[in-house]
């Protein structure tokens, strides 16, 4: 049988318990991790799950400060994230820098074929307009605006499948409007995204630009997924009829929550609202009398 130790009430005021901004619940400053470059202060476990997910997700590869109102604006740093997470998504948070760095450098572009996916480098005497690229890899010859085979003497195609230009394959036998190509563009970044699986309603995860896979229409504000309803992709969402009718019945009842929270919650707010005036002019009234001397 164990006896807990008695300590005094100084004792336990020399370890003050912290409270965290994510999961609101209090710690040792022991359990808690202090971010550099703004010092907000969360417990460990929170914080390693917020940065494991967004590297997981591939979503971030400036890992913000967690806290939404946050002074500074801080980011993690890169010995931060190290010590919190594991080596195979410290491995992954590496690999979505390195893919970023590439995709923002205008003399480096990626090799278009999926078997490769190897970095080119483009002549440094107009990256700017179209022109040859050779992967040193796998031989092949694109354009560097376009990603398609190279065509000297011809303007570049829009949201051409980037399958019709792979070595071995056929550019007779992919269309550019085939619905099965496994790869295409995002209309609004232009960047190849690779489907191989799910329904037809697609998310960029470099723009987050969301859009039907199949006419590449914009889905960003068709909550309800009307699109899918009418013209040539009604019924290709991928998903059965019941599952969309639930989608949009929890769309329309969060909605209508909210409605109905504001609806009770206003009678409530505009008797509370003399009150409350009233309050603050006692207050501001009682700061201004002079102090009794």
């Amino acid at each position: 049988m164990t006896t807990a130790r008695y300590r005094p009430t100084w004792d336990l005021a020399l370890d003050p318990l912290v409270s965290c901004k994510l999961c609101l619940g209090e710690f040792p400053l022991e359990q808690m991790t202090t971010i550099t470059q703004c010092q907000c202060v969360f417990c460990t476990l929170c914080l390693k799950q917020y940065v494991e997910l967004l590297i997981k997700e591939g979503f971030e590869t400036a890992i913000s400060c967690p806290d939404s109102a946050c002074p500074k604006r801080g980011h993690l740093q890169e010995n931060e994230i190290e010590c919190m997470v594991a080596t195979e998504i410290m491995q992954r948070y590496r690999q979505l820098q390195f893919e970023k760095e590439v995709l923002l450098d205008p003399s480096r572009t990626w090799c278009p074929s999926s078997t490769c996916q190897a970095v080119c480098q483009l002549k440094e005497s107009d990256t700017a307009l179209p022109q040859l690229v050779r992967c040193n890899v796998c031989t092949l010859e694109f354009c560097s605006a376009c990603k398609a085979s190279w065509h000297p003497d011809q303007d570049c195609q829009e949201n051409v499948p980037i399958t019709a230009f792979l070595p071995g394959e056929s550019s007779s036998f992919f269309k550019a409007d085939d619905d099965n190509v496994p790869i295409k563009r995002c209309p609004k970044c232009k960047v190849y995204i690779e489907r191989d699986e799910g329904c037809a309603q697609m998310m960029c995860k470099n723009c987050k630009h969301a859009f039907c896979w199949y006419c590449l229409e914009s889905l960003d504000d068709d909550f309800l997924l009307i699109h899918y309803d009418k013209g040539p992709c009604r019924n290709k969402l991928g998903h059965s009829r019941a599952s969309v009718i639930w989608h949009r019945t929890q769309v329309v009842g969060i909605f209508a929550g909210f409605g109905l929270l504001l609806l009770v919650a206003s009678p409530f707010l505009l008797l509370a609202t003399p009150f409350v005036l009233c309050c603050k002019c006692k207050c501001s009234k009682g700061d201004d009398d002079p102090l009794p001397t």
